[in-house]
């Protein structure tokens, strides 16, 4: 398979030359008071109503005049200047009334910039006026980004959780009449299976799935290969995956490639770190070098849609180490980052766009891009898009394009609900499940440390973290953005190389924190849930939880950042209190799902859980059980 050349001279966006999309100005006042004419430029609508004019002047012309009244004769230039004063003291009145009413009409509209844009009739202006009001800061209901790009639409509660304060609902796209296009023809099975896998016998390979805790449901389904050269990837490719260090598949991608190379939908459900993302990036990247090149105006192949930024952006690095083997131009169309650049970047043509839902439609609706040559759609962490209320905006995405196209969803959880949501957009799907859905990567060795109270995890933390960092960076969740600013300031008083990151930090500084931490530069990292998806770093060999998660998935999201795709010597520790004896029980159960060792201490204090309604002693079936497993 030859390498792919693509001669694209890009595209450059013609504008207006009295407007700049890339720094909004306020329009140029018309009017300024006079008392403000020579001091600072801090002029307020309102300053209008405290307009003092100067009565000195006034009181002068009165006392002139009742000096010259008895004067018999008047000198005609006197009189004639008398009434050029006259006219210049009765102008400045009825100004400051009609330019007040002019700014209180102003007052009503949310955005003066946009009143502004709506104005203009040509198609330069109008088209950046769509893009202004097609929700710039829709990714924000993903991701906490920096409150001066949220401009007021997001606030954040005490877990740093985002809460929209005036939602701008992201409009869907209506979908395309498929009916009324004529698609070409394309090619969606590339899979021969190898002599090796089809000389197994039928016991071979129940065994062998459940050696992988695989399990499948789905009709004719292709068997679970054992190698990457049971794919038929070309040289290039299988070059790039020996680059990664990738030996052999993991449990998901011996199901997941051979299934998605015979061109089925799929819904994969494994741990986090399982390599998920290779399991359809890699069919990707044969499915595009099967197809004619794009031509002008066309593309993307594939795209992949994402909750959060940073899940985006680590899907793009990774994206592009194997996408590069083929000459295949990869972009990444997230919030935080400049509108311009990306709408540049994608009207010069890409095979592949990662992209997160709302921006991804932003782009649609700038005619960025097109969906007609869009064939291979990927949803990763489509339950979490699910749950965020992306709903209306996959499906929407989904609409724009062909329906014979190949769908596949990947995520650590899948709920029944969401579950039977994603059937709706899928053909005949097959579900592949490694080990319990939810349940915690079984190769992260977890400890759960009982705390007498929250006074004591600081110390605690200080103790315990030099010897953490001799095995690797250390990741260490904390549930409000104040304490993680807190233990930040108390570990570099102590000396540590040590970086903070939460929702206060804009794109720019979280982007550069999370790179100089990749590098080494910082050996700890302290974050909100903002780091909690999508942060592949195989130098984290430990996750500390200051705070314990707000509900058992985000906590196998929290430690699965550690013993990333078969990584065994990543190790998570809880800290856990008192107080927060409801979230023991859940914690002791994902423990023995885990295979791990749970401590006389936690388990005295998830049976308090059952003791607490209203007085009453209340047994709960779940302390049954784990009184039985104890036991």
């Amino acid at each position: 398979m030859s390498k792919r050349k693509f001669g694209f001279e890009g595209f450059n966006i013609n504008r207006q030359t009295t407007y700049s999309f890339e720094q909004s100005q306020t329009p140029q006042r018309l009017y300024v008071p006079p008392s403000s004419r020579h001091s600072h430029d801090n002029y307020e609508d309102n300053d209008l109503d405290n307009i003092d004019y100067d009565d000195n002047d006034a009181a002068k012309d009165t006392d002139d005049n009742g000096n010259g009244a008895g004067n018999d004769e008047i000198d005609p230039l006197d009189a004639f200047m008398e009434g050029i004063h006259e006219e210049m003291k009765a102008a400045p009145p009825p100004k400051p009334k009609e330019k007040l009413e002019r700014y209180k009409d102003d007052e009503d509209e949310d955005d003066p910039m946009e009143s502004f844009l709506r104005a203009k009739k040509d198609v330069g202006l109008t088209l950046a006026a769509d893009a202004l009001r097609a929700g710039y800061d829709s990714d924000e209901e993903v991701y906490a980004a920096a409150k001066a790009v949220d401009a007021g639409m997001l606030d954040y509660d005490s877990d740093d959780n985002p809460i929209v304060v005036e939602k701008k609902r992201i409009e869907p796209i209506p979908p395309l009449d498929h009916s009324s296009i004529d698609y070409e023809p394309f090619s969606k099975d590339f899979y021969e299976e190898s002599a090796s896998i089809s000389g197994m016998t039928e016991q071979d390979v129940a065994e062998y799935k459940k050696s992988l805790a695989i399990r499948v449901s789905g009709f004719d389904v292709p068997r679970p290969i054992k190698t990457f050269n049971d794919c038929g990837f070309s040289t290039q490719l299988m070059h790039a995956i020996s680059k990664q260090g990738y030996e052999k598949p993991t449990s998901i991608q011996c199901q997941a490639l051979p299934i998605v190379l015979s061109g089925r939908d799929i819904i994969g459900i494994a741990k986090t770190g399982s390599g998920k993302t290779a399991s359809f990036v890699l069919p990707m990247v044969v499915h595009i070098m099967d197809q004619p090149e794009l031509q002008k105006e066309e593309g993307p192949i594939g795209v992949i849609c994402a909750p959060t930024r940073e899940l985006a952006h680590q899907i793009y690095l990774e994206t592009k180490k194997f996408a590069k083997s083929h000459g295949i131009r990869v972009s990444a169309v997230y919030g935080g980052m400049s509108k311009l650049d990306q709408f540049k970047e994608l009207k010069a043509g890409c095979e592949i766009v990662i992209a997160t839902p709302g921006r991804l439609i932003d782009m649609l609706k700038m005619k960025a891009l097109t969906m007609l040559r869009a064939t291979y759609l990927v949803l990763d962490e489509a339950d979490r898009m699910f749950d965020l209320g992306f709903e209306p905006q996959i499906r929407s995405i989904v609409g724009q394009i062909r329906p014979d196209r190949q769908t596949l969803l990947f995520s650590a959880t899948m709920p029944r609900k969401v579950e039977k949501l994603a059937r709706e957009i899928l053909t005949d799907p097959v579900r592949v499940t490694v080990g319990e859905v939810g349940m915690a990567n079984e190769d992260i060795t977890q400890v759960v440390h009982v705390i007498p109270s929250d006074a004591e995890k600081l110390p605690w933390l200080l103790e315990k973290l030099p010897g953490m960092i001799d095995n690797g960076d250390v990741l260490v969740f904390a549930s409000k953005k104040a304490s993680v600013d807190e233990i930040e300031t108390q570990l570099v008083q102590t000396r540590f190389k040590v970086a903070a990151l939460h929702g206060d930090k804009d794109q720019a500084s979280r982007m550069e924190i999370l790179q100089k931490f990749k590098s080494g530069i910082y050996h700890v990292l302290i974050a909100t849930d903002v780091a909690a998806r999508g942060l592949d770093i195989k130098s984290i060999k430990s996750v500390v939880n200051f705070d314990i998660a707000r509900d058992m998935d985000m906590h196998v999201h929290r430690i699965g950042r550690t013993g990333r795709a078969g990584d065994k010597d990543g190790t998570a520790y809880t800290l856990i209190t008192q107080k927060e004896a409801r979230f023991a029980g859940e914690l002791v159960n994902s423990l023995i799902a885990a295979g791990q060792n749970v401590s006389v201490e936690l388990m005295d204090l998830a049976m308090k859980v059952g003791k607490r309604a209203k007085g009453r002693v209340v047994q709960v079936e779940v302390c049954v059980e784990l009184i039985l497993v104890w036991v």
